[in-house]
């Protein structure tokens, strides 16, 4: 393994029922595959519409920082989805994992780059990851890849899921008071695969949030 584990505080993604799966492989003939995990929890701020693409057009997009330095690399390769809110979930999906690495870069989960793109539990998981980094003096380097990226909505529209594989061969825990980083050899520990639900603000101009995440690490799918 070439990073420190990620402590999983979400559940994994064990059953179809409780998680839906990639776009189209779906069964239309139940009103319940419509429903998604954590669909019931709002978001609790608003903002801009974003620019709905695999990356932010600013290290300040909706007025929160994303900034990361140069060297951690989060690399989101894949494609936006045709339809407006599946395209700005995911891009606010991707806004959520740069956010918890820059709470870990800034040592602190406590920014406004965490409660604008997480709520509910996606608020304590980000928080956890931040914290547990932090207690332990660690930080991030080199460069993680996301790809394989599906979105699927809610009949209403206002939760969509967004998942995608993580390669970490590439990513490293790095000691903040050394600078040491630590390196293994890659194996299946590197790749995990995510689900996070995120929700619409009901009243907000495209803001979409984590409301859940559900891991399952040392995921084959993804290699």
């Amino acid at each position: 393994m070439n990073r420190r584990t990620m402590p999983v505080t979400a559940a994994l993604a064990a059953t179809a029922a409780l998680l839906l799966t990639a776009c189209g492989s779906g069964d239309d003939e139940s009103k319940d595959n419509d429903k998604i995990a954590g669909a019931e929890q709002g978001a609790d701020k608003s903002k801009k519409s974003p620019d709905p693409s695999g990356a932010p057009a600013e290290d300040k997009p909706d007025g929160v920082d994303l900034t990361l330095p140069k060297d951690m690399k989060l690399v989101f390769d894949w494609e936006k989805p045709k339809d407006k809110n599946e395209a700005a979930a995911m891009n606010d999906a991707a806004n959520f994992v740069r956010a918890i690495y820059h709470g870990v870069d800034k040592r602190t989960s406590k920014n406004a780059a965490v409660t604008t793109y997480a709520t509910g539990e996606g608020l304590h998981y980000a928080k956890v990851q931040i914290d547990s980094r932090v207690e332990d003096g660690w930080t991030a380097t080199g460069t993680r890849r996301h790809y394989e990226a599906t979105t699927r909505s809610t009949a209403n529209g206002n939760s969509v899921e967004v998942a995608f594989c993580a390669d970490s061969t590439k990513f490293y825990g790095k000691e903040v008071k050394t600078g040491k980083v630590q390196k293994t050899k890659p194996s299946i520990s590197d790749f995990d695969h995510f689900k996070i639900i995120m929700v619409k603000h009901p009243t907000g101009k495209g803001l979409w949030q984590a409301a859940k995440v559900f891991v399952e690490e040392k995921a084959e799918k993804c290699q």
